[in-house]
């Protein structure tokens, strides 16, 4: 007989089955396999999940959103440089907008001239 968390395990395994969705999992003592995750995760639980009582579906709702948008929009970053993810993304669109290249990165070679090609030297044997 399974029970709890087993149970919940094995019911997302039959759904991701019949879904054909592919399940990878984190090997046993790696959690750096999924360091963003993680980090994010522990953040959550200690700075709410931890410290606030509940009190309905809908308070935990508010609260959650109230924390994602601290999270998001107030919040500096050290990785973002010091700056919240909401001001980090703008900067990047706007810079992308204002490059004379578009957003897309350069080609790695020049294409040749049409009617025209590269001389190329040959290589010896040796």
């Amino acid at each position: 007989m399974c029970y709890g968390t087993e149970l919940t395990s094995n019911a997302i395994l039959r759904w991701a089955d019949d879904h054909r969705v592919e399940w990878h999992y984190i090997a046993p003592g790696k959690p750096v396999q999924n360091a963003f995750a993680e980090s994010f995760i522990g953040r959550l639980r200690d700075e709410l999940l931890n410290e606030t009582l509940f009190r309905s579906l809908v308070h935990a709702r508010s609260m959650l959103e109230a924390w994602r948008a601290d999270y998001n929009h107030d919040r500096p970053h050290s990785r973002l440089g010091w700056l919240s993810p909401a001001i980090y993304a703008a900067q990047r669109r706007s810079a992308a907008l204002r490059s004379t290249d578009g957003s897309a990165p350069r080609t790695a070679a020049n294409p040749a001239h049409e009617g025209k090609s590269e001389r190329q030297s040959p290589i010896s044997a040796g």
